[in-house]
């Protein structure tokens, strides 16, 4: 493999891209001139605008829920491939649609591949990075996913004068930007074929363990005799023991050789609910995913260009460009949050986050109740709202964006982290896909009414965050258990120390040999929380 582990995240990491070019793509479309006359039944109708939407969101949480599973089953190296092969298909089938049932079948299938890479992507990246990045790469496929969405807005805004404005308009102008969406996937799909590497946790689980230290070292590049290398490699030797052991200890019967491994790994689902502490952390992860959605962010993000007519912005072009504006707000606001939320916290940006949201769903709300009916003469009130729009946007950017992901990678426990990362990600995926059906007809029914139940709801979160979530700054995966009092969790620490002690890990860590540990991190520029991270 001649592919740096730069090279090598850049690859993955285009399932984010994805994923934010799907949310954004079908915003620009449904204002365009020619796809209303080509889809005259879509777009006179709310219902059916919603589905058009939110199917995507419906495929997402079914890629998202079996992504946990097939990740295991088929390695995270073949579950990205199949992820991105159901993208290409979607995106195709889209494109070339001449009638409604293709382009929703196009969607669906498209949410079930952004659905399997948003879950399996971060996945990989955290098995393949450093440990000391693992968070800096979660905040990273955030930022990866406001490009995407910001892409699809300036490419919407640009194809839309293909053949010109209005009636003249071609019909290129919005099959372009879905032919473009299935790009990345070609890319995703190729680069993973022949570039990235086996997960060194499945080479392990799987009995390769020549193979792994060869990837390991690939990808770390350094000898595959170093001490900073053996270590690491031994570390994930452990967890992988740890978990095979764990198994054993709660399900007997089924550690034996000959059972299914669909069954095996289905019922590991049941640790997630066999005590208090863990079905907490459940809890806790499918509600800030449920807040995060009922901020309304993804009402802004998919009907953008829709809510800016509602708000006097009438012309179709100039809405594209307020909504390209909307693209370039988000990457922005989200790029700071990745360097100082490791410094900062998950709580306080989350919390500022929650209070600039509001304040701005507030202001819309008031600014449409009192102008609503006469934009033609409240220029300025509209275009005032649109700028509080923007500044709502910012507020998420830095907050509810990156911190809710990087939280529910963080709160769960060696045991089931996978599996409540992936109900994590199906919360987001199946109240982004309630939001994105019930928009349409908030925006045509209730009108600012909408902007106060968004308001409504980020106050909830607000004090939700405030007096359940703890802050996992610099937090250790056993300081994490003493705040979640977690029994389990301590059974667990004690398996995992007898697998160290068995392997000799923690005589390399602690004992005689930590001198010329130390003396290799100074040569090597590796840091000492490399070797003892978990």
């Amino acid at each position: 493999m001649t592919t740096s582990y730069g090279e090598k995240l850049t690859i993955a990491s285009f399932g984010g891209l994805e994923y934010g070019y799907q949310q954004g793509v079908i915003s620009q479309a449904l204002v365009m001139s020619r796809f209303k006359s080509d889809f005259p039944d879509i777009v006179n109708s709310s219902s059916a605008t919603g589905w058009l939407t939110s199917i995507l969101q419906l495929g997402g949480w079914i890629g998202s829920l079996s992504a946990g599973i097939l990740a295991e089953v088929f390695t995270r190296k073949h579950t990205i491939l199949s992820g991105g092969l159901w993208v290409i298909l979607g995106s195709f089938l889209c494109a070339g649609a001449h009638n409604g049932s293709y382009l929703f079948a196009g969607r669906f299938f498209t949410g079930i591949g952004v659905g399997t890479l948003s879950a399996v992507g971060p996945l990989y990246n955290a098995e393949l990075a450093p440990p000391e990045m693992r968070g800096l790469l979660v905040a990273l496929q955030q930022l990866s996913t406001t490009i995407g969405i910001m892409t699809a807005y300036w490419i919407g805004y640009g194809t839309n004068f293909i053949g010109g404005t209005g009636d003249g308009q071609s019909d290129w102008a919005w099959r372009t930007p879905l032919i473009v969406q299935g790009i990345p996937a070609i890319v995703l799909v190729l680069g993973a074929a022949f570039f990235l590497p086996f997960s060194p946790r499945m080479l392990i689980n799987k009995g390769r363990e020549e193979e792994a230290l060869k990837t390991l070292a690939s990808l770390r590049n350094l000898p595959e005799d170093s001490i900073i290398l053996r270590c690491e490699f031994l570390e994930i030797k452990s967890e992988v023991l740890f978990q095979q052991r764990s198994f054993a200890r709660r399900f007997p019967h089924l550690a034996e050789s000959g059972h299914s491994v669909w069954r095996r790994e289905l019922v590991q689902y049941t640790n997630i609910f066999r005590t208090k502490t863990n079905f907490k952390r459940v809890a806790i992860a499918g509600l800030i995913m449920f807040f995060q959605q009922w901020s309304g962010v993804d009402a802004i993000i998919y009907y953008a260009s829709s809510i800016f007519q509602s708000l006097g912005v009438t012309s179709g072009t100039t809405s594209l460009l307020a909504t390209g504006v909307v693209g370039i707000i988000n990457v922005l606001a989200t790029i700071p949050a990745i360097l100082i939320i490791d410094k900062v916290g998950r709580k306080p940006l989350l919390l500022a986050g929650s209070i600039g949201m509001f304040c701005s769903m507030i202001i819309v709300a008031v600014i449409v109740a009192k102008f609503q009916h006469d934009w033609e003469h409240h220029a300025t009130a509209g275009w005032a709202a649109v700028a509080f729009i923007w500044i709502y946007i910012a507020n998420f950017g830095y907050s509810w964006g990156p911190a809710s992901w990087v939280l529910i990678a963080e709160i769960f426990p060696l045991s089931i982290r996978a599996k409540g990362t992936s109900i994590g990600a199906s919360s987001n995926w199946m109240n982004n896909f309630i939001v994105a059906f019930v928009v349409p007809p908030m925006i045509s029914g209730i009108s600012w009414g909408m902007y106060l139940v968004f308001a409504a709801l980020l106050f909830l979160g607000a004090i939700f965050i405030w007096f359940c979530v703890p802050e996992t700054k610099n937090k250790t995966l056993e300081e994490m258990d003493v705040i979640f009092g977690s029994v389990t969790a301590s059974e667990d620490r004690d398996i995992l120390a007898e697998v160290r002690e068995e392997l000799g890990l923690s005589l390399l860590l602690s004992g005689g040999r930590s001198k010329s540990i130390s003396e290799d991190n100074q040569k090597e520029g590796v840091s000492a929380g490399h070797l003892e991270s978990a």
